[in-house]
């Protein structure tokens, strides 16, 4: 009785091995790959064949002539996504406060002039620190610093934002957002194509 108690239980662990384990996951990514590739493979961003990033997972920007992101809170370096992570500082906790009066200070003096209020998402983590989007008004904040460095006109950056703008999912859900990589390499495309008269 033990002898086949013991060898139903080694033939059940061995199939719903081979079922949960092997054909369910080669299922599941042979229908992801088949349905919607680009998205089973990471959102990459692409330009001539180079991986210049993915549309999923932010990246640093510190030039003023691009658009900077969300800070991030990962570690050891900045949107590590190999370890996802918020600050987790609380509302009382004054690291939060600090920081924050940090990334102001570093924005008001990247563009001394500009005396908009500054959105919070560009003085914040978020809760996984990789986020790719900032807010409408992170962006527009920024247009006049970038077109300044770029020698644009403040208008046409303002544009570019729009264009870029990603409505709410079906939508309804979330905010209209910008990803900042997208927008920022669709700003070297629009420098490097020459003017048409």
């Amino acid at each position: 009785m033990f002898l086949k108690s013991t060898r139903t239980a080694i033939i059940t662990i061995a199939l719903f091995t081979l079922i949960t384990g092997v054909f369910y996951p080669l299922l599941v990514t042979g229908i992801a790959q088949l349905v919607f590739p680009a998205k089973a493979n990471g959102s990459l961003i692409k330009k001539e064949g180079k991986v210049l990033g993915s549309a999923l997972i932010g990246q640093p920007f510190s030039d003023p002539k691009y658009f900077w992101g969300r800070p991030s809170a990962t570690s050891p370096f900045v949107y590590n996504a190999a370890a996802s992570v918020g600050s987790n500082y609380g509302p009382l906790n004054p690291a939060l406060l600090d920081g924050a009066k940090k990334r102001i200070q570093d924005l008001r003096a990247a563009d001394s002039s500009n005396t908009q209020p500054i959105p919070v998402d560009l003085v914040t983590a978020s809760g996984s620190g990789l986020d790719p989007h900032i807010s409408v008004a992170a962006a527009l904040y920024q247009a006049g610093r970038v077109a300044r460095s770029r020698n644009l006109a403040e208008a046409k950056v303002r544009l570019l934002v729009d264009r870029n703008t990603e409505g709410r999912q079906l939508g309804l859900l979330g905010e209209p957002r910008v990803n900042v990589l997208q927008l920022n390499l669709a700003l070297d495309d629009l420098q490097s194509k020459p003017e048409v008269k």
